[in-house]
């Protein structure tokens, strides 16, 4: 039985068999007795995506109480459900993604507790993921931005829209109405 921690562009942390290509984590969510998630979705506004292996480290998933591991099918996942890089195990990704966040954003580089507390501000409303208004058409947002349609995330890609899925992509139907943004605006500009 797969573990509660594959987490959705909306943030939901669910249990699904897919696997992904990075993880993460937001604090201590779970009890490792059972492996399960508590009532909590996290406990720091750092909400940071690391790499699945660094240095040879190995550890049980939900094992232990240093942090709760998740994990997302790529970065434009985690970007979504407002992640950023991890200065640490992704050190030139974090530099990248905080030197566009300051040119996209219009504001000196920042140091990782100011962008975590712009993006904990844009991700969330009361126990729900935060859509954004779109900024511009859809086709002329970056490409790795995702948008919410029919309850459903679907990925920018090269001026088209692709359906998310746990297991990857799909092509999506033509969108009659769009619900909004899932990507932070704060990422959109980074992405940008």
């Amino acid at each position: 039985m797969p573990l509660q921690n594959r987490v959705t562009p909306f943030g939901e942390i669910v249990a699904v068999p897919e696997r992904g290509l990075f993880t993460g984590n937001r604090g201590i969510i779970h009890d490792p007795a059972t492996r399960t998630l508590l009532n909590r979705r996290w406990t720091t506004k750092a909400w940071i995506t690391c790499i699945c292996e660094f240095r040879g480290r190995r550890r049980e998933v939900m094992a232990q109480r240093g942090w709760t591991e998740l994990f997302f099918l790529d970065e434009a996942t985690a970007l979504a459900a407002g992640h950023r890089p991890c200065f640490y195990c992704r050190r030139a990704d974090a530099v990248r993604f905080r030197d566009a966040w300051a040119a996209g954003n219009g504001i000196p580089r920042p140091l990782a507790p100011v962008m975590d507390a712009t993006l904990h501000a844009e991700r969330l409303e009361p126990r729900a993921k935060r859509l954004h208004p779109l900024p511009r058409p859809i086709g002329d947002l970056p490409d790795g931005t995702m948008v919410a349609a029919g309850g459903e995330a679907h990925l920018v890609a090269g001026g088209r829209l692709l359906r998310w899925s746990p297991a990857g992509y799909r092509p999506a139907d033509p969108l009659t109405i769009c619900e909004g943004m899932i990507t932070p605006p704060s990422t959109v500009a980074a992405l940008a």
